[in-house]
């Protein structure tokens, strides 16, 4: 009689389909995947450590280490916590730049993650179009800042500089554009015959158990689940736009993906009402705030709605110039979670597809 038993693979920590140093201990009976262990820890850095002996403003760097994708939503999550713990209050005008330019990183992250998506599941034609767009964000992003990716940009109590002269408008032109790109997006990618055969009913997630796994972002909202910290907990000035929240049906591959893509047409709508509300808002951009920060002895936890899930930062004061403790809730890390359930049954080609979905970044993951 023919006996066959399982085996056990590594997939990663070097595979381009793991987007970074990332594992998976894959046990396969054939290449039918029995269980899926990820192992993380390869570009851990220590930064939450790292974050006791720096001041309160050299922390600020470091969060532009975790996801440097969308690095302008880590510096916001930060500063948000540490204003709360001392009570500063931010000018509007500044407020309005945090959306603006948090929103442009949203729509820089999943620009990305739509075109890197095509390619795991062979579409390599989506994955070079959608640099095109990204291009135009990032030096956007970089005229605003500077830096083309680790941005520093939020500082307590406001932003480090107003936008330059013209920004808002070259911004407004490209906000134009976006609804073209995005169709293109799915006509190229989205409504691809291939690429629905690779990606809907695989991975299924259920709305329970999105929310039983703490799961949040395009993940959780894939499976059903309409909750969104922009609208749910509306923090800075998020109560004064129109905008929506998409949802999936089936908790597929396919739905988390559809949720990053019609997420782009609402940053745009965002973005729009922003530059349309700000022309009418002028004063500082940056409030009273001591030149040596020392928050009074306490804790404040700030989150806010990243472009992988809620981000949340826990700021423990001891009295000194320098936090006794930070700790970070990343959304990458947490939506990860669930990868070896959502993996079982299906087969190795399948995992790729999965795990593109779920769309980590290892910075965020190892922290």
């Amino acid at each position: 009689m023919l006996r066959t038993e399982t085996y056990t693979m590594n997939f990663g920590p070097q595979h381009p389909a793991t987007h970074g140093v990332f594992q998976v201990v894959l046990t396969l009976d054939g290449e039918k995947i029995v269980k899926a262990e990820p192992v993380c820890g390869y570009l851990h850095r220590g930064i939450e450590k790292l974050a006791e002996s720096r001041t309160y403003q050299q922390v600020i760097p470091y969060t532009d280490r975790m996801d440097y994708l969308a690095s302008m939503l880590q510096n916001w999550g930060y500063v948000m916590a540490v204003e709360k713990l001392m009570g500063l209050e931010v000018p509007e005008r500044a407020e309005y730049l945090r959306v603006i330019s948090g929103e442009l990183s949203r729509l820089a992250s999943h620009v990305l993650a739509t075109g890197v998506y095509a390619l795991d599941v062979g579409g390599f034609t989506g994955f070079l179009l959608c640099f095109r767009e990204r291009e135009r964000m990032m030096d956007l992003l970089e005229e605003l800042t500077g830096s083309r990716m680790t941005f520093s940009y939020a500082r307590f109590g406001g932003v480090a500089d107003d936008a330059p002269e013209g920004w808002l408008e070259k911004l407004d032109k490209l906000m134009d554009d976006m609804p073209g790109y995005i169709d293109e997006y799915d006509g190229l990618i989205t409504g691809n015959e291939i690429f629905q055969a690779r990606t809907k009913h695989v991975g299924g997630l259920s709305p329970e158990t999105a929310i039983d796994y703490s799961l949040s972002g395009p993940v959780l909202r894939g499976s059903g689940i309409n909750y969104d910290l922009r609208k749910a907990k509306p923090y800075s000035i998020y109560d004064r736009f129109d905008f929506e929240v998409p949802v999936g049906k089936n908790g597929d591959c396919f739905d988390r993906y559809f949720c990053r893509v019609r997420e782009m047409r609402q940053s745009v709508r965002i973005i729009k009402q922003a530059i349309e509300q700000i022309k009418e808002i002028d004063g500082p951009i940056k409030g009273k705030v001591p030149k040596v920060l020392k928050p009074p002895k306490g804790d404040a936890y700030a989150e806010i709605e990243s472009s992988k899930g809620i981000l949340g930062f826990y700021v423990v004061s001891d009295g000194t110039n320098k936090p006794h403790r930070v700790h970070v809730r990343r959304p990458s890390f947490i939506n990860l979670g669930y990868l070896d359930e959502m993996s079982r049954g299906w087969l190795i080609a399948d995992l790729v597809a999965i795990l593109g979905s779920i769309d980590i970044v290892l910075g965020e993951v190892d922290c």
